[in-house]
């Protein structure tokens, strides 16, 4: 009866403080002001994701679940990771949906650890009551932290993906630069020639810098803050130079898709040699359980087993 009534408190504190961080009074007028900018900024993101979104519509459901958790969040002075949100740039996924996968997947990981013990608890009478809240607490946890995991892995692919895609962007900025045009066209132009998430991703940026009256190379240094990748930003700070001072930077634009390449490919072994590595591992684990598999019975023999 006491562990039952432990359990029934630590779930109530934890519904009462689920309600107050959701359900948060009014802010200040400094920390509405930095919400209005938020909001404004990630308007703006939303604008841009229209490559991804053709791949995956997110629930309505889950942003308005993860808007509210935002709020709550971002009123009492707590911040999104800079690491996470360039992940979710990249993944093209928004905060709120993040949110609400982590707190969702939380609520799940408590539940689960308690729905597979209790009909064991009933049937045998020998597990305490205690067991499962903390097995739930731990289920909670990691049910949080899942989606951030997840995301890393995909952020990962993705921005490998997205490098390579820079460095042909790169030749071909290069290339329209060398025929004679201006730097925006050059800019359109290059960003044309494929209908990839990535290439779409970049003329879906420049676009939104037409629009908003913002220089296409600003917006490209966004996008590489957004998404974390530095060769955007390089080529922002090239292009802003050949706007501003006239510097021809055609030759530099080619060494660097030279090297984004070279350090592609260079992490393009790294990987099949790890995987190579793992190859091995599982080859030496097969032998030993064979060696094993043929020394047993002659062991077994000798010993008397």
């Amino acid at each position: 009866m006491t562990f039952i009534m432990l359990g029934g408190a630590l779930a109530g504190l934890g519904v009462l403080l689920a309600i107050r961080l959701v359900g948060g009074t009014g802010v200040s007028g400094a920390a509405g002001l930095l919400q209005l900018d938020a909001d404004l900024r990630r308007y703006r993101q939303d604008v841009k994701l229209t490559a991804d979104r053709r791949h995956k519509e997110e629930s309505l459901r889950m942003r308005r679940l993860g808007s509210g958790l935002r709020r709550a969040l971002e009123s009492r002075g707590i911040q999104v990771p800079p690491s996470i949100s360039a992940d979710l740039g990249i993944a093209g996924r928004s905060v709120e949906t993040h949110l609400a996968s982590s707190l969702v997947g939380a609520l799940v990981g408590f539940v689960v650890p308690f729905l597979m013990l209790t009909p064991v608890s009933i049937v045998t009478g020998s597990l305490p009551g205690v067991i499962p809240v903390w097995l739930g607490i731990i289920g909670a946890v990691v049910g949080a932290l899942l989606p951030t995991v997840q995301l890393r892995g995909v952020a990962a692919d993705r921005r490998r993906d997205f490098r390579h895609v820079v460095s042909s962007f790169l030749d071909l900025v290069a290339m329209n630069l060398a025929g004679g045009r201006g730097v925006p066209e050059a800019l359109s132009s290059a960003s044309g020639i494929s209908d990839g998430w990535a290439f779409v991703r970049i003329r879906d940026t420049l676009e939104t810098a037409r629009l908003q009256g913002v220089t296409p190379w600003a917006a490209l240094g966004e996008l590489g803050d957004e998404v974390g990748i530095d060769e955007l930003r390089d080529l922002s700070a090239a292009l802003a130079l050949v706007a501003e001072d006239g510097a021809k930077v055609r030759d530099s634009l080619v060494a660097r898709a030279v090297s984004m390449r070279r350090r592609e490919l260079a992490d393009t072994e790294g990987r099949a040699q790890a995987r190579s590595q793992s190859m091995l591992m599982a080859q030496m684990l097969l032998c030993v359980g064979f060696l094993l598999f043929l020394v047993y019975p002659a062991v077994a023999r000798v010993m008397g087993l």
